[in-house]
């Protein structure tokens, strides 16, 4: 009896740890199966977890703001988008080759001391405005003012997409751009849009409502400026006055030189006026961006649609380089100027060279001022 006992003991407990292995691995087998079908995504999470979800997209979204306003200037990166651009190094000439600076990439990860931070919150999106012009207007200077904006998301340099690279498509194009939330407005800008015969149509096809903004400047100043930058990269450039005039005895202008044409604003905009109505567009002056860069910003906000916070707190002016620069934003241990290739010193240029070039851009000056509806005052 008493071995009996134990055997029905032993037997018993066989019994009892072979069911507690058999509901052990239907509780298993139960798990992964909700787990590989998705369910365990709606499974409720502690508040801690919870809160961290709720607050990641202010972290990131601010994060990838701080990025962008304190970072130094660009280095080139690949497009994460547009595999036609893998496995390329981009230029450092932004401009030439059409690629996207690293902090202004909106996809892939962004970094943050090292850390990758990805960033794939909000829509791809069509640009709503665009400056479109001029060529050492002050382009950049706005741009770099728009984004301190919370409301704008900019590409960071120029994608040339309506003048040199239209033949990738729209879809290329919309995949530079960075991802916006709700109430965001996209942006972008090339200058050389605004001398491109092609680009008002090719704008219109992709939206006829595109705001354009259009920074302008003295033509004869922004020609010398324009000559500047030019021979910056190659010292051995003819003179100016042998470029701008066809012949020195008679005086005549030479409107097939690339610095010339460009301040022709008159007969551009009238290109432009073909496809998009004049209440698109918003002429800067790129002289008011530097003496009012907070009054001509209000300007712009309001035209964009934009609650006005980019004001006189964001600016001082810098002397040594003769413009007004982004005042130190939190956390950076210095103010934010644009590069050095901006402020260059002139060369001297003869006067009487000026005085023609003055007297060329009068007629045309008159007819921007009426089409335009602003008196510039560079006469």
């Amino acid at each position: 009896m008493g071995c009996s006992g134990c055997r029905v003991r032993v037997n018993f407990g066989k019994v009892l740890s072979k069911v507690s292995v058999f509901f052990t691995m239907v509780l298993i087998f139960t798990y992964f199966f909700y787990c590989l079908t998705g369910f365990c995504d709606s499974a409720p999470r502690t508040l801690y977890s919870q809160q961290a979800l709720d607050s990641d997209y202010d972290i990131l979204d601010d994060r990838r703001r701080v990025l962008d306003d304190l970072r130094p200037p660009p280095s080139p990166r690949l497009f994460p988008d547009a595999p036609s651009q893998r496995n390329r190094t981009a230029s450092a000439d932004a401009e030439r080759v059409g690629q996207l600076p690293q902090q202004h990439l909106s996809d892939g990860a962004e970094e943050s001391n090292g850390i990758p931070v990805s960033n794939t919150f909000g829509t791809k999106r069509f640009p709503q405005a665009i400056i479109i012009g001029v060529k050492k207007g002050g382009t950049r200077a706005l741009l770099e003012f728009l984004r301190i904006h919370p409301d704008v998301r900019a590409v960071g340099a120029e994608p040339h997409f309506f003048d040199r690279f239209y033949d990738k498509g729209l879809e290329w194009y919309r995949n530079l751009m960075p991802r916006t939330l709700d109430g965001q407005i996209t942006m972008e800008k090339t200058p050389s849009y605004f001398v491109t015969k092609e680009a008002p149509s090719r704008v219109c096809t992709m939206n006829c409502q595109t705001k354009l903004i259009v920074v302008v400047r003295d033509p004869v100043t922004r020609a010398v400026s324009d000559y500047t930058q030019t021979l910056s990269k190659n010292p051995g450039l003819p003179s100016f006055q042998s470029l701008a005039l066809k012949n020195s005895s008679t005086g005549l202008i030479d409107t097939t030189w690339s610095a010339v044409r460009i301040g022709l604003y008159a007969k551009h905009l009238e290109n432009w006026l073909q496809h998009f109505p004049l209440s698109h567009f918003l002429f800067v002056s790129g002289e008011r961006l530097v003496s009012d860069p907070a009054g001509e910003m209000g300007r712009v906000q309001d035209f964009l649609g934009l609650k006005r916070v980019v004001s006189d707190k964001h600016f001082y002016f810098n002397q040594t380089k003769g413009f007004p620069c982004l005042k130190k934003p939190e956390g950076s241990s210095r103010p934010r100027c644009l590069g050095k290739s901006k402020g260059r010193p002139h060369p001297q240029i003869p006067s009487e060279v000026l005085q023609r070039l003055r007297d060329f851009y009068r007629p045309f000056n008159h007819r921007f001022y009426q089409m335009s509806g602003q008196d510039f005052g560079w006469d």
